[in-house]
């Protein structure tokens, strides 16, 4: 995919090392990175990029969107990866974080940061749960993947992503850039993956959740990091776009903290 859409914000100075590549979720963008957490951190010296998955954002492809599949987004992210100056920390939001693992299991990359990721092995579980947790997102979010982004309650949406502290002023602002998202990407992840492609264990990876996170609630994230052999962060008071939320500093302050104690330091 030759026009892909990648969003940089570079430091002033010289660029702390390795650059970041953030990897958008379903029905979204590289918008949803540039909001705040890119030029965050490119505030604090890194080199901070943001990939639109082909048929989201400005990237080409919007016309054939139904048609790609969860290994064409794999592609965008290694091709992304590709054009930067050197192999990046991927991280990934939602859909975004299975994209980032299994970028992580076909190239060799510094390390991966998964925020409210879907789980390696699907997301029968999850959805099922939203079902007995929200009815009325479940059906709502149905509704999304059915006829598009003009098909639901924009209160929905606030639900889905957002904490109850999020003001409706401010969840309001991203609802326009919501989008539709590929039937068969939906498809290839939305039931039980029952062999799923796991990063190489070496590779340092960040499970991050979100504690008000209606999508992938605790047990979901849990199970994630011990699919990749590690223990889960949990944000307090957040919802799902953690990278939205009013405290998203938090968010990336411990993407930062984890990048530097974990990859920034040991590549010195």
């Amino acid at each position: 995919m030759s026009n892909l859409e990648i969003i940089s914000r570079r430091p002033a100075a010289v660029a702390k090392t390795p650059p970041l590549l953030f990897v958008h979720g379903a029905f979204s963008g590289a918008w949803i990175w540039d909001a705040k957490f890119l030029p965050w951190f490119a505030d604090r010296g890194w080199e901070a990029h943001a990939v639109s998955l082909r048929g989201h954002g400005g990237s080409e492809g919007r016309d054939r969107l139904h048609g790609f599949g969860i290994a064409d987004y794999v592609e965008d992210v290694l091709e992304a990866a590709g054009r930067l100056s050197a192999p990046p920390v991927l991280i990934g939001h939602s859909m975004g974080g299975i994209v980032v693992q299994r970028a992580l299991a076909r190239r060799r990359f510094p390390a991966g940061v998964l925020m409210a990721s879907a789980p390696p092995y699907g997301l029968w579980s999850s959805t099922m749960g939203l079902a007995w947790r929200s009815p009325y997102v479940y059906q709502q979010m149905s509704m999304l993947m059915a006829f598009g982004e003009d098909a639901i309650d924009p209160e929905a949406v606030r639900r889905a992503m957002f904490s109850d502290a999020m003001p409706r002023v401010e969840a309001a602002k991203y609802e326009s850039f919501l989008q539709e998202e590929s039937r068969r990407v939906l498809l290839d992840i939305g039931g039980w993956v029952p062999f799923p492609v796991l990063p190489p264990r070496d590779v340092p990876v960040l499970v991050m959740g979100a504690e008000e996170d209606l999508l992938f609630p605790r047990a979901e994230v849990v199970a994630t990091a011990a699919a990749l052999g590690t223990k889960p962060v949990f944000m307090p008071g957040m919802g799902h776009a953690m990278m939205l939320e009013r405290d998203w500093v938090a968010a990336a302050e411990t993407v930062e903290a984890w990048v530097e104690r974990t990859v920034a330091a040991a590549a010195a």
